[in-house]
Order: C-alpha cells, then structure tokens, then sequence
C-alpha cells in the first residue's frame, strides 16, 4: 500500500477547512471503506475534538507532539471507528518551531520536511491520510505541504477567503520551485454561506474564471446539521422506523460527492501527471 496524503487549506481563517478535513476523512473511512487517518496540526485541536466526540473517545491519551519529540507518529495513532483514525493535536504543539529548531539547528530544508519522514511509515497502513493546519505561512503549514501528494483548497465564497486561496496557491508555488517538490492542488472546495446571495455568487464566479475546472461542481452550502456535527461529532442516526435520518444523510450526502469529484481529479492526475497552479 501507498497512500496520498491530503492537506487542506486556506490561508484565510474560519473558511470551514477542519469541517471539511472531518467530512472527508469520514466519508473515506465510511462510506469508501479506505483505511483513512486524520494527523491534526492545529493546537488548537478543533479537528481531534470532533473526531473524539465521533468515536466517543474521553480521553486521547496520544498526540501529535509526543510523536514530533520521539521521531515516531506510528506510537500516537488514536482508533476512531473502523477505517478511521487519527493522531491528535494539542496545545503544547504550538511550539514545534523551538522543536524543530533544536532538531535541526541550520537546516531549513529537514526542519520543513520533518513530517514528511516520519508519515512514510503511515504511507503503507492508511490508503488515506489528511492534514488539518492552522490558517498560517508557519512550520505547520510548511511541514503539512512537504510531506502531502495533493493540496485541497477550500474556499468560503467571501472575498478574503478568494483571497486567502491565492496566497495559498502562490506559497505551495513557492515551496514547488525552492524544494523541487511534487505537489498538486487537487481542487477547491466552495463553501457557500449565502446561495444565492450577490456577494456569494460574485466570489464563486470569480473564483471559476481564476482556476476553471479546479472548482468543484459540489458546492458545500450551510446545513445546520453540520454545525451540530462540531458540538456532537458526525453521526448517521436513525429514527423510529429504523431508517436513516434524512438530514444526516443530506449532510454525508455533500461530502460524498466532494469526494468523488476530487477522487477523479486524482484519477486524472495520476493518467496525465498535469499540474495545476493559480496563473
């Protein structure tokens, strides 16, 4: 096995990228049945946190950190529900810079790459593994580039988050050209608050004549259903009748298809080995 690995951004905060890190990881694992992990950057550990509640887990007695500081993430794999794990963050990961700075004094490039070698091993276990990052040109998010196949962008039809997807697509150029790295921009997801709002419509416009076809068709638009998932984890209930809820199934429904569309984005790639970039 030879799994990709996923990063999922915008340098642009609150666009619904752990949301969507979430969603995706456990549609993966659920509905596609690939062994599928979470690796959660952000100290603040919004990701891990939904993930917990998803599972059911108390207490996540393994984390990111201790894996950085012990040169092993394969020790800190926290089993969520079948197919889906994940390796938690946590608050004291905010100071991965003076930890990669005691590792690798003078040597920007193994600082930068430093997950990149210790997710190999999980490259042969997990079919997929996606990165969630804090919305910041930081060592999380240099770390989460290097050591990814593909970027997934998502875009909150606002202009700053436009915006935010721009410099994101520029910096990924940035670390393409300065480390001859191989990285793609799967697609971008649009996220959208307000359909049929002028502002809403606008942005998403724009953002289809700036990057084409790397525009998903599948545009996430609010579902109070997913905000419930951040306080309650995701959940397939059933109601009295022994059938599916159908706002669960509305909500999976979304992702599913987000999924699919990046699955044959990645399909196309791997045929014709194309780049995309934001020029």
């Amino acid at each position: 096995m030879n799994g990709k690995v996923y990063v999922v951004g915008n340098f642009k905060g609150g666009v619904g990228k752990t949301k969507t890190v979430t969603m995706l990881a456990y549609t993966s694992a659920v509905y596609n049945h690939e062994k599928t992990l979470v690796i959660d950057l952000d100290p603040q550990a919004n990701a891990s946190s939904v993930l917990a509640k998803t599972g059911g887990i108390d207490t996540i007695e393994k984390n990111v950190y201790d894996g950085f500081l012990q040169e092993d993430l394969q020790n800190q794999i926290t089993p969520v529900m079948e197919n889906l794990d994940m390796i938690s963050a946590v608050t004291q990961f905010r100071n991965l810079p003076k930890l990669l700075m005691s590792k690798f004094p003078n040597d920007d490039l193994a600082q930068i790459s430093y997950l990149d070698k210790l997710i190999q091993p999980l490259k042969e276990t997990y079919d997929s593994i996606y990165i969630d990052v804090p919305p910041t040109i930081s060592d999380f998010s240099d770390n989460a580039m290097m050591a990814a196949d593909y970027c997934i962008i998502v875009l909150q039809t606002q202009e700053l988050s436009l915006d935010g997807a721009q410099t994101y697509i520029d910096y990924m150029q940035y670390l393409i050209n300065t480390y001859d790295k191989d990285l793609q921009v799967l697609g971008i997801v649009p996220c959208m608050l307000r359909p049929g709002g002028r502002v809403d419509d606008k942005v998403l416009a724009d953002a289809k004549g700036k990057y084409g076809n790397n525009v998903l068709d599948t545009i996430v638009k609010y579902q109070e259903r997913l905000k419930v998932y951040d306080v309650e984890g995701i959940q397939l209930k059933t109601n009295a009748s022994k059938t599916p809820d159908q706002w669960d199934l509305k909500a999976h429904k979304v992702f599913k298809d987000v999924l699919n569309e990046l699955d044959e984005h990645e399909q196309e790639f791997e045929e014709v080995g194309g780049k995309v970039n934001g020029n």
